[in-house]
């Protein structure tokens, strides 16, 4: 059985596994407790915190652990439209987002909040200029992701960040930066980002610990009250274990990235080119995306009875985003992009890993085929 799902959740580095391990054996106390131990536990989220922020290129107390990215990325959104409501109650983000992201704008409209979704070009791609084009003086925030975490289109995020504030200064530009990390350069600073959102499960790191870049300045409204961890923004007993292995996972990914960008590359173009080939197909990716995803559509066809007799044919594949692939409703990222309803219906998501080889390509390609001929003469008998 070959993994096909990384874009869903990547296997951790061994070296993760092994010092969250030890992580749990020996440094259990709570870190914000005064003791020795205590202390030791809250040395090792400082030390986590300065790692973190080496790999993004900025300070440490401007990164808040969470646990996970979709709480960064609520934090980021409802903390912002909450702190900064003052100043004006509209935000912009677009139809491409993950759910994490639209369904906290939903949220926010039921509040009183006015959003502005963005519609891509068939492409998948954002012009900066329609971002532009939205923003006003009310407008207190503006998210947009790196990478779409379905189809794998890159959004040009510094010069949207360029536009917005050239447009409105004040204005605060979040980056869902979850599928672009460890992929993709990173540069906070010259894109404009004030937000930004990083998941290390995605990163072959552990589960249920996030990272959000809140530049300093920027303050956000606090979900979760309580103590006064993370400076206030976010109360809770710290992961001390995971929040240790996640900065492993962090630091080893963005060491790793051009390298990684090098195997990925070929293997992802061979995967379009053979996609293309096959009439049945509609591909949803491109040349342009990230290195490590490729969708494709199968009109007229479930993609879960697609992803099914794959996984019989021993490959692993996910029909959209995780965190929506139980939906039976079509894909709102294909539709955004101008599919029709059949198409949107029947996506196949396809995401790389490092321990993906030409020979494991080359298996996928021959499930792929013998799983159109096999559900083509079971259509036709029906």
């Amino acid at each position: 059985m070959i993994y096909w799902d990384y874009a869903a959740a990547a296997p951790p580095y061994d070296e993760v596994v092994q010092t969250m391990e030890q992580i749990m054996k020996l440094h259990y106390a709570n870190p914000s407790s005064m003791h020795r131990a205590g202390l030791e536990a809250g040395r090792l989220i400082s030390r986590s915190r300065e790692v973190c922020a080496a790999a993004l290129s900025v300070q440490p107390e401007e990164i808040v652990f969470t646990s996970g990215a979709t709480e960064s990325n609520n934090l980021a959104i409802k903390g912002a439209a909450l702190q900064y409501q003052g100043r004006g109650r509209h935000i912009i983000t677009t139809e491409l987002e993950h759910p994490s992201v639209y369904e906290s704008c939903v949220q926010l409209q039921k509040l009183g909040f006015e959003v502005t979704f963005i519609a891509p070009e068939s492409s998948g791609v954002i012009d900066p200029f329609r971002i532009a084009e939205a923003v006003r003086r009310d407008t207190i925030l503006v998210s947009v992701m790196h990478v779409n975490n379905e189809v794998g289109t890159v959004q040009p995020v510094g010069a949207i960040g360029t536009a917005i504030k050239a447009v409105n200064p004040r204005t605060l530009f979040h980056v869902d930066g979850v599928q672009g990390y460890g992929k993709l350069p990173v540069s906070l600073k010259e894109w404009g980002a004030d937000l930004y959102s990083l998941s290390p499960h995605k990163v072959r790191g552990p589960r249920g610990v996030g990272l959000l870049y809140v530049k300093k300045g920027v303050e956000l409204f606090p979900l979760l009250t309580g103590g006064s961890h993370e400076s206030g923004q976010r109360a809770g007993t710290e992961n001390v274990p995971a929040i240790v292995a996640s900065a492993k996972a962090v630091r080893m990914s963005g060491e790793q990235r051009v390298e990684l960008c090098g195997r990925l590359l070929p293997l992802r173009n061979r995967l379009l080119h053979f996609l293309r080939g096959i009439p049945e197909f509609v591909v949803n990716s491109n040349e342009e995306g990230a290195p490590h995803i490729v969708h494709f559509s199968y009109p007229g066809m479930k993609g879960e009875v697609m992803a099914r007799k794959l996984e019989e044919l021993g490959m692993m594949v996910s029909t959209r985003s995780a965190c929506s692939s139980r939906l039976a409703e079509p894909s709102r990222i294909l539709l955004s992009m101008g599919r029709d309803i059949p198409a949107a219906l029947g996506g196949i998501r396809i995401s790389l890993g490092d321990s993906h080889t030409e020979a494991d390509v080359a298996a996928l390609e021959q499930a792929v085929v013998a799983a159109v001929k096999a559900l083509k003469v079971a259509e036709g008998g029906m």
